[in-house]
């Protein structure tokens, strides 16, 4: 446990059994990163779905630095002119470089972060994400977003939702259905939260590939615990409602507020993935 202020997140709830027989997306998505907390039903589904990917699996693995990419410039950029010094960050998956709390505490080390996941192997590296700084706040909820009540609640142990805070859904709104009324868990997430907050989405895209993806993830899900959604640009738009975009409003990774120069580095093909970041008024 490092010296930052942080409660015993994994060491509050039970901690469920690990499920080597089926591949799960936290796991992929480390296998694809290079990380070794994966098994081989993770890779095995990785590399049969993938290689129907735009570019097969060099592509996907391609995509996925992307995605790292763009996380840290959201969090560079809402602990900048906005000055959020909160973060939620639903489905954080399995402990990389450059984290949310590694982001926002090297600019500001008083930043406060819970990050909440309901995969037990992120579970058991979760005390990799506890090590912030003293001044701030580092917490781990093991939750689902699909109970936002009880997840807030949690939360706010450690935020301050009475103050400005940022939600980070970085790759998990896909894994629902809209059967499962992904625009109500919105709600009761941004109701929860005072004006000036922030809401920021990475979505994969139906309307970019969108041959290739639904190759791809029609062989995944029959390997994975959970299933794969995809959604067009204005499906993902439709999940601000009530909120202000911030520039420059959905589009692909690459194009969200891009480091200076990296304009002149993108990739040679559409990358099938949505971001957007809103504010509440």
């Amino acid at each position: 446990m490092a010296d930052s202020e942080t409660s015993s997140g994994p060491e509050r709830e039970p901690w469920p059994e690990i499920d080597t027989s089926t591949a799960h997306v936290a796991r992929v998505y480390d296998y694809l990163l290079g990380g070794k907390a994966n098994f081989a039903v993770d890779r095995k589904a990785a590399q049969r779905a993938y290689a129907a990917w735009p570019g097969g699996l060099d592509g996907v693995r391609a995509d996925v630095r992307a995605h790292r990419a763009v996380l840290g410039r959201v969090v560079r950029y809402l602990c900048g002119e906005p000055g959020i010094r909160q973060f939620l960050d639903i489905g954080t998956g399995i402990p990389k470089q450059n984290n949310v709390h590694e982001v926002a505490q090297r600019i500001d080390p008083a930043t406060r972060i819970v990050y909440v996941d309901n995969d037990p192997i992120v579970l058991a590296h979760a005390h990799q994400l506890l090590a912030g700084t003293a001044e701030g706040a580092t917490d781990y909820i093991y939750g689902d977003l699909r109970d936002p009540v009880l997840l807030l609640q949690k939360a706010g142990e450690t935020l301050d939702f009475g103050k400005p805070a940022a939600i980070m859904l970085f790759g998990v709104l896909h894994f629902f259905a809209d059967g499962d009324s992904p625009q109500d868990v919105l709600h009761t997430l941004v109701q929860a939260l005072a004006p000036g907050s922030y809401l920021a989405i990475t979505h994969l895209a139906r309307d970019v590939s969108g041959d290739e993806l639904t190759e791809t993830f029609d062989r995944l899900n029959q390997q994975m615990s959970e299933s794969v959604i995809l959604r067009t640009r204005g499906e993902v738009a439709r999940f601000f409602d009530g909120l202000n975009l911030v520039e420059p409003g959905v589009v692909q990774l690459p194009d969200w507020r891009p480091d200076p120069g990296a304009e002149n580095v993108k990739p040679d093909r559409p990358m099938p993935a949505w971001c957007a970041v809103g504010r509440k008024s």
